[in-house]
């Protein structure tokens, strides 16, 4: 015969055996604060065990929990989960009213304050425990008569009377509280906000505090900070005679603090309010946390009913963990554990106000964080004409491409209607830190008609205000509310904390002097990879890059580079200077030149007039040039084979940007890479090629320097034959967008249209360009990086695709004892801080294992 379980509970004292495990955060947290002597009526909680228990139909002796609160208990019943995140079942209040209980309440309080507070227990009983139809006691108008309307209107529709023993009304509140918590949906719920399948609940139940008496009665809340900025305020709300939680619901509610706007309880009561004030720093102290304080006071008494962390922004969340550690409350290293990497996005980038109302007619994927009010434009031109106006914009495409990124320099915030978390208006964006929607398929975009229209039928046109919200994809009509960016003291402290401990380098992906000033403010160790053909995306460049495309041969091609050369120079000697010293990796040349001649006839007969050529011969290499697959064409180092003369100049001016900076007194190392290499014959080519242009810059310039030369590992062969690629590389670095792109097969700008579905049903468990695929995409890198070192131990690695700022990314790079990762740079500090947190974890685990870091 199976045995019933001990249906135990224990009072809440400075001793009880009470853990966040068995009885959840409440109770704990009230132990806590009764530790700290704080005013906290008496309180018996019941662990995960029981109320499980009671949820599988087994009764539980009430009337000896009632026992603890004298011989007319009114107590309230609130739920205490192991994590607050997770949620639960209502708090019930004055539980215990009945008859005898109210006819005591109208002889000392009066009957309309004691009709108030048996109606709403009637009420909530009712709704929460009968399961009755809230919409039954819409119909009972206020006033005397309310009370006994609620009471019939119960008892005809469970066909008994409201039940009058406390300690029935007690076990049918655990009951159904109980089992709310294991119901289907409930747990659904909070599987979703990350908590376990087997998660418990514990429940509180708490002699109640009145609110309502004849001298100062109320009840409200107070904090000490600001949720959304994190400094120091005081905020919250009061309401006289009122329970729980009416003061953050009633507009009457008054101030906490003296308010030109209204009175305060401040006003009423300094004392109370000091005493109050003394209790949020003792939280602050011994609890070490801002917790918000839920308070009655009854009669002029003050009682603490509860205390919870601060609901806060993520810049709100780092302003306190620093000023508790500044402190001494916490240390720095737990200050930046407290922080997620994640949360640091809203921290570089104006954001959208939380606070304030959003009109939303489209979303979409949220590419690149931050916030932006703009006018809609449609068009690379008109964003920059725009600019020149003064007026923000936001650059609307079907999708971009290459020529787009003078648009996207100019505009404040991009949307597309195609694309996902790696297509070209996502990448770009976010090395440009601009916020960025892709992917919204919602929008109907009709760029000859200059609009768009939403799902639900509303239409915008080319100068309509609206607001893009690239944190969460969402796309507001007009203009929002807006905060600004929070790189303060507290930001710089933190991640200085951060770098103190984490163990793995952290560069930046910088393609222009602006990239590089913008990496350096990240404090970046570096740039990892400069796409150097974004430096001839300029209308001056690309009219000289459009003529050696033309030019018929390696004479004509050379002469044409020769005007690009002092240009490029000028590129490599301000990104030396701007990075003072720290290394530069510079990725040569690598899309195909298809890239850079105009898509549409117009466009190709201005350039033939720009040439002086027949439209026809434009048109025949603009023919010649294109490419089935240009993905997998003549581009990366199959230019530089073919077209020796591309490599060749980009090293001249590396070299003679290199001699130009030396000759400052601050000389420089700069590493060299080959994009999208597949044989050691490949870099063995380029090789020679370079070697014989430094030598010629070091006889022409009487100056000596050293530079590395590595590999930009994109293709499946490259990383299986990294062991031959390594002999002729000081370097490897994997750029993860093209590896993914070509392990999978998939087309990292199309693959948006249904990623979505693979990962619901389980073909992906996430989006491999959004989060690096360790099993597959991994193994590559696992291959290479050992092949690649088993060759050349002193071999530099590295990843350099969007991948290097995702927290995943780098614990796998960290495990693969790479040196560094490298991420555009508004993905730095998120960068520094998860590298940080992944040391931490390690040391914890070492401690607890009892192995040495």
């Amino acid at each position: 015969m199976q045995k019933n379980p001990p249906l135990d509970y224990c009072e809440v004292t400075p001793s009880a055996a009470i853990t966040p495990s068995a009885h959840g955060w409440r109770a704990k947290c009230l132990q806590r604060l009764v530790r700290l002597d704080l005013p906290v009526p008496q309180t018996v909680a019941l662990p995960a065990q029981t109320v499980r228990a009671i949820a599988a139909g087994h009764t539980l002796d009430t009337r000896a929990i009632l026992a603890h609160f004298g011989a007319t208990p009114l107590v309230s019943v609130r739920p205490s989960p192991e994590n607050p995140d997770w949620g639960g079942p209502g708090t019930v209040l004055n539980v215990g009213m009945n008859a005898g209980r109210h006819m005591a309440l109208v002889q000392r309080h009066g009957a309309e304050a004691a009709d108030a507070l048996y109606l709403r227990f009637v009420q909530s009983y009712a709704t929460h425990v009968a399961r009755l139809d809230p919409d039954m006691f819409d119909d009972i108008k206020p006033g005397p008569k309310a009370l006994d309307e609620a009471l019939r209107q119960y008892e005809r529709e469970m066909d008994e009377p409201f039940p009058e023993d406390p300690a029935q009304q007690l076990s049918e509140v655990l009951r159904s509280m109980a089992r709310a918590w294991e119901g289907t949906s409930a747990r659904l719920l909070r599987q979703a906000k990350g908590a376990p399948v087997e998660a418990a609940l514990g429940l509180v139940v708490q002699a109640m505090a009145q609110g309502i008496g004849q001298g100062l009665s109320g009840s409200g809340v107070i904090q000490f900070v600001d949720p959304v900025t994190g400094l120091p305020q005081v905020t919250g709300r009061y309401l006289g005679n009122s329970q729980g939680r009416d003061a953050l619901k009633k507009t009457e509610a008054m101030y906490l603090t003296r308010d030109p706007r209204g009175p305060s309880l401040e006003d009423l009561s300094p004392e109370i309010f000091g005493q109050l004030a003394h209790h949020g720093a003792a939280c602050r102290t011994r609890l070490r946390e801002e917790m918000q304080i839920e308070f009655t006071i009854e009669d002029g008494q003050l009682s603490v009913l509860d205390a919870v962390k601060v609901q806060r922004s993520a810049r709100a969340g780092l302003k306190i963990a620093v000023a508790l550690a500044q402190d001494g409350i916490i240390s720095p290293e737990e200050a930046v554990l407290r922080v997620e990497p994640r949360a640091l996005s809203e921290l570089l980038h104006p954001q959208v106000d939380p606070r304030g109302a959003r009109d939303v007619f489209a979303k979409g994927i949220a590419a690149s964080p931050g916030g932006a009010v703009g006018r809609l434009v449609f068009s690379s031109p008109a964003a920059q004409a725009s600019a020149a106006r003064g007026e923000p914009c936001i650059l609307v495409r079907r999708e971009t491409a290459p020529e787009d990124i003078r648009g996207m320099h100019s505009a404040v915030g991009v949307l597309t209607e195609r694309g996902g978390v790696t297509s070209h208006a996502a990448v770009i964006a976010r090395g440009l830190g601009l916020p960025c929607v892709v992917g919204a398929s919602g929008l109907r975009l009709e760029t000859k008609d200059k609009k768009l229209t939403a799902a639900d039928g509303r239409v915008f046109r080319e100068g309509d205000l609206v607001t893009l919200d690239g944190t969460t994809g969402e796309v507001l009509a007009g203009a929002a509310d807006m905060l600004a960016p929070a790189l303060d003291d507290s930001f710089r402290t933190l991640l200085g904390w951060a770098d103190a401990v984490r163990d793995i380098g952290i560069r930046a992906n910088a393609d222009t002097p602006a990239d590089a000033a913008q990496a350096r403010q990240f404090e970046a160790q570096g740039i990892g990879l400069c796409r150097t053909e974004h430096m001839f995306f300029d209308e001056d460049r690309l009219v000289v890059m459009r003529e050696m495309i033309f030019a018929d041969t390696s004479q004509d091609r050379a002469a044409a580079l020769a005007r690009l050369l002092p240009m490029q120079r000028e590129d490599f000697v301000q990104l030396f200077e701007i990075m003072a010293g720290l290394p530069v990796c510079i990725r040569l040349f690598d899309p195909p030149l298809h890239e850079f001649l105009p898509h549409s006839r117009e466009g190709l007969r201005e350039l033939a007039e720009a040439l002086d050529k027949p439209l026809s011969d434009v048109t025949r290499r603009a023919e010649a040039l294109a490419e089935f697959n240009p993905m997998l064409g003549m581009r990366g180092v199959r230019l530089g084979v073919v077209l020796p003369e591309i490599y060749a100049m980009q090293a001249q001016a590396i070299f003679e940007a290199t001699v130009e900076i030396a000759k400052k007194g601050a000389p420089v190392v700069p590493e060299i890479m080959i994009p999208l290499v597949s044989a050691r014959r490949e870099v063995e080519l380029v090789k020679t090629h370079i070697d014989a242009v430094a030598a010629a810059v070091r006889v022409k310039t009487g100056v000596q320097f050293d530079y590395k030369l590595g590999v930009m590992v994109e293709t499946p062969r490259a990383a299986l034959r990294a062991g031959e690629i390594a002999q002729h590389a000081a370097f490897l670095s994997f750029g993860t967008n093209d590896l993914t792109q070509m392990t999978y097969g998939l087309s990292r700008d199309d693959a948006g249209r249904f990623m979505n579905t693979y990962v619901q049903q389980g073909v992906f468990p996430e989006d491999p360009f959004h989060i690096l695929d360790v099993d597959g995409v991994g193994e590559l890198l696992h291959i290479g990086a050992e092949r690649g070192r088993h060759t050349r131990k002193d071999l530099t690695l590295s990843i350099c695709g969007e991948h290097g700022g995702n927290p995943e990314s780098i614990a796998f790079c960290r495990r693969q004892g790479f040196d560094y990762v490298s991420c555009s740079p508004f993905r730095v500090p998120l960068a520094r801080l998860a590298a940080a947190h992944l040391a931490l974890a390690d040391r914890v685990d070492n401690r607890k294992f009892g192995t040495k870091s």
